[in-house]
């Protein structure tokens, strides 16, 4: 499965699949599509502010308990008592010294949870990039496609020429011009076919890129090629895999939140004191301050130790859950991979084929039957068919080279990680960060 690897992005380009087109005109990049979605895309933005939201959870569990003032004064008295002998006015403060560390749990799982929304939010990005890429790729083949269709267009039109000139002059039947004509109708309509492609991806592109559908798009250049690459061995991609992918780390931050909570469970049991102060001003005192009293009172958990326990059990089996979720995520993604490098290998080779054998055949198919034709020693039908034969075959060529394209794009999806680092957004960077 491996020997394809590694392998060139676009060798078929480079090989004569298709023409490249007008270089002089200005060109959108894969990379400038990248950066754009990532900076502008509305679902991309949505997921990174709802994990902004979350991490404000961090500090807010972290805090200690507000303190409490309590204030009292005298409305009337009713009874009579010796002078001092009861207070007019009391003021106290309490505050809960969180002795058992139970906010710096609840701090752990919050920051665990907010790291799950993080990958969450780098799983959008990825699809969407992916999306975007795929998107990049169908419309460059659709404007290949139009290249060769003009291309097809043209000779196709010389050979009509060339069949109503012997048609004149006797030496070639009038169905031989009709047929010429079929064909050519048959490439115009094709066209008609291909731009509306290209309007329908060009718009899924646009929205992608958070443009105006009614904006103007660019042609879109040449994907860059992906050279020879020692990272791109098995051992690296799962590498990558094990370390990248958003639903392996969701699943590891959920393990780290089980066990968070079990720690928390576990420090039910340590009561948190509250302390308080209070002042006190008696009836017909001169101070301002009579007396002052300090206090402490904190929960009892020791008598309710059947919910405490209950507590901790739930937690402990929450633990051992999350841990097979890690598992479970591990064994998925890399059946994920594998499938994928298996997809990778198949389009790779059908490229192979239609570059180095089935197209150079067609080619030669059409050269042959036109020589023939030229010399009377063969009919007009078999260069019609075989030029057909040849467009389908550069059709379906440019069909895999795309499907090939796409496959690399989302094998990128699949373990978490850019397979060109360098030409990953810093944003992307950022968003990949172990930042709670």
């Amino acid at each position: 499965m491996m020997k394809f690897l590694p392998i060139l992005f676009l060798f078929a380009l480079s090989a004569g699949f298709v023409q490249a087109g007008d270089n002089s005109q200005q060109t959108l990049t894969l990379d400038a599509v990248t950066s754009e979605v990532l900076a502008k895309n509305a679902t991309i933005l949505e997921a990174n502010a709802k994990w902004e939201a979350l991490k404000q959870r961090v500090p807010q569990v972290a805090a200690w308990e507000d303190f409490k003032i309590s204030a009292g004064t005298k409305l009337g008295r009713f009874v009579n008592v010796p002078a001092n002998g009861f207070t007019d006015q009391t003021l106290s403060i309490e505050q809960m010294i969180p002795i058992s560390g139970k906010n710096k749990s609840r701090e752990r799982i919050a920051a665990a949870e907010a790291l799950v929304e993080l990958e969450e939010a780098r799983r959008r990005e990825l699809d969407v990039v992916n999306e975007a890429r795929a998107s990049f790729f169908r419309l460059a083949k659709v404007y290949a496609l139009l290249d060769l269709n003009q291309a097809n267009e043209t000779s196709l039109k010389q050979t009509l020429q060339i069949s109503q000139a012997r048609f004149e002059t006797g030496g070639q039947s009038q169905a031989a011009v009709l047929t010429a004509e079929n064909e050519l109708a048959r490439i115009q309509e094709a066209r008609r076919d291909l731009e509306q492609a290209r309007s329908d991806e060009e718009t899924r592109l646009k929205v992608l890129m958070n443009r105006d559908p009614f904006a103007p798009l660019a042609r879109p250049a040449a994907p860059p090629l992906l050279t020879d690459d020692p990272s791109l061995s098995l051992a690296n991609l799962r590498g990558l895999l094990f370390a990248n992918r958003p639903e392996i780390r969701m699943a590891e931050a959920g393990l780290a939140v089980a066990k968070f909570r079990l720690e928390l469970a576990k420090r039910e049991w340590i009561p948190d004191p509250a302390l308080s102060i209070e002042a006190q001003r008696y009836n017909e005192a001169s101070q301002a301050v009579s007396e002052v009293a300090v206090g402490i009172s904190f929960n009892v958990p020791w008598l309710n130790g059947k919910k405490y326990r209950a507590g901790e059990r739930e937690a402990g089996a929450g633990v051992a859950a999350a841990a097979q979720a890690v598992e479970s995520a591990r064994i998925s993604a890399l059946g994920l991979l594998r499938d994928q490098l298996k997809r990778i290998e198949t389009f790779h080779h059908h490229v192979e084929l239609f570059r180095d054998k089935l197209i150079p055949l067609a080619r030669q198919t059409v050269e042959a039957n036109r020589a023939n034709y030229e010399t009377g020693r063969g009919g007009f039908l078999e260069v019609v068919l075989s030029e057909r034969n040849l467009r389908d075959m550069e059709s379906t060529a440019r069909e895999h080279l795309t499907d090939y394209q796409s496959a690399l794009a989302a094998l990128e999806a699949v373990i978490g990680a850019p397979l060109r680092p360098a030409a990953t957004p810093a944003k992307h960077h950022h968003l990949t960060n172990n930042d709670d």
